[in-house]
């Protein structure tokens, strides 16, 4: 029996769309996105466009609005940098585990990973870059025999996401895939010491890169509004 090929459902489709908006800064800080509007727009019915708003507020992107409709949730700097810390701990953990059982498939399939990554780059979609960089942690979660490393670190990808974004804005990341580079020479040589390393570096340093300029960009408010919350209101 062949296996299957899934294709993105519509509510998926919906959720990129709006998550891409949200990351390339699309919405102001007191922009409501209306359910209705929002299907206009896409060309859509307001069911999937209902499901990938809650999802979006479950995963801490959105909130409910006073009166009607959802706005962006501020970034909560201290919240980034709790996240930040567990998943330079993952991250590291899975480029050693790749070091160890599968360097040879790096080297085989690093090369067109890193070109995806700086043509996304010279593009200057943020949300292709944003994309892109997500494609390449999933290359390495997928091949360190660890299930558990990328189920933990899929619902905090939309918000890093949208992090992300918020310091890419008006810069040019080239940075960000040397380091890329350097992980998946490590990882292919086969010393997972260094290949750790490595990884948690890239993490730890882009958190402290981060916290900086979110520091000067971002006005906080209290941490529960910026945590993802699940909540059973329906309303959006």
């Amino acid at each position: 029996m062949q296996a299957l090929n899934p294709q993105p459902t519509l509510v998926d489709q919906v959720y990129e769309s709006i998550l891409a908006e949200i990351t390339e800064g699309k919405f102001g800080p007191d922009s409501r996105l209306i359910q209705e509007e929002l299907a206009d727009a896409l060309g859509v019915s307001r069911q999937p466009v209902q499901q990938a708003l809650l999802l979006l507020r479950s995963r801490g992107l959105l909130r409910d609005a006073p009166g009607r409709g959802l706005t962006i949730v501020p970034l909560d700097i201290e919240y980034v940098r709790n996240l930040l810390e567990v998943r330079a701990l993952l991250e590291g953990l899975s480029a050693a585990r790749v070091a160890r059982i599968a360097p040879e498939v790096v080297k085989t399939e690093g090369a067109a990973l890193l070109a995806r990554g700086r043509a996304a780059v010279k593009k200057g979609s943020i949300a292709q870059i944003t994309a892109a960089d997500m494609e390449f942690h999933y290359f390495l979660y997928n091949l360190s025999g660890n299930p558990l490393i990328e189920e933990v670190c899929t619902p905090h990808w939309s918000y890093l996401r949208r992090v992300m974004g918020e310091v890419l804005r008006g810069q040019t990341p080239d940075d960000i895939w040397d380091q890329h580079e350097a992980i998946l020479k490590a990882v292919a040589s086969g010393d997972a010491d260094k290949a750790e390393r490595v990884a948690r570096h890239h993490i730890s340093h882009a958190s402290d890169v981060l916290i900086e300029r979110l520091g000067q960009r971002v006005v906080q408010e209290p941490k529960p509004a910026a945590r993802p919350r699940r909540t059973g209101n329906t309303s959006v």
